[in-house]
């Protein structure tokens, strides 16, 4: 089964009835965003490569996790993708997301896939004390820098959550600053979808103060 792009299902290593949720994915993305804008333009012409795949890699980097809360989950990059192809695994992911019309998607494809998946229409500073102690893996993409990420989820890492964050070229340049302020275990490994971004796994965080 080989979707329009050159990608299979084997390819991404996921079953028949998930890759056709996430083509469901791509084709509600690109009507709604003639209206709602829910990614950058530039993008849409590569939404497999650059918002599906590049999602789904983090699956593989906590593979015992069961509760996934996903903060700034926009149009579901990485959360949404993430509920779907994690579904046949129990994993139930907890999207984060302010943007009223991006959590309107959400609950669509939410609704249509039948993803394991709660849409939490809320800012993540009052979302994330529910979490403390009950999440598995906590991940944001293109949401703030890591310093601010670490003050955002210091509480869920302390508690032993993995923290999963994409970043892009400026990822030492973020890692030094955030040590200014916080001591922690970074795994720095490497983006399936491009050569210069990085996914740090952080698994372990103290304050210097």
């Amino acid at each position: 089964m080989k979707h329009v792009g050159g990608v299979t299902a084997s390819d991404l290593n996921v079953s028949r009835e998930t890759f056709e949720k996430l083509e469901l994915l791509e084709r509600e993305l690109r009507r709604w965003q003639a209206i709602k804008n829910l990614v950058g333009p530039a993008t849409l012409n590569q939404i497999w490569e650059r918002h599906i795949v590049d999602s789904l890699q983090l699956l593989d980097l906590a593979p015992e996790a069961k509760t996934w809360l996903d903060l700034g989950s926009g149009a579901g990059f990485p959360g949404l993708v993430l509920a779907i192809a994690g579904a046949e695994r129990g994993l139930s992911v907890h999207l984060v997301e302010s943007n009223s019309r991006k959590c309107a998607f959400l609950r669509h494809i939410v609704r249509l896939t039948n993803a394991t998946a709660t849409v939490r229409e809320a800012r993540l500073e009052t979302v994330m004390p529910d979490f403390v102690g009950q999440a598995d893996v906590v991940s944001a993409r293109a949401l703030a820098a890591l310093d601010q990420l670490l003050d955002w989820t210091a509480p869920l890492l302390k508690s032993g959550t993995i923290g999963l964050f994409p970043k892009g070229r400026d990822v030492e340049s973020e890692l030094t600053e955030a040590r200014k302020k916080w001591t922690f275990w970074a795994e720095i490994l490497p983006s399936l979808t491009d050569s210069e971004a990085r996914i740090l796994r952080i698994t372990s965080i103290e304050s210097h103060s």
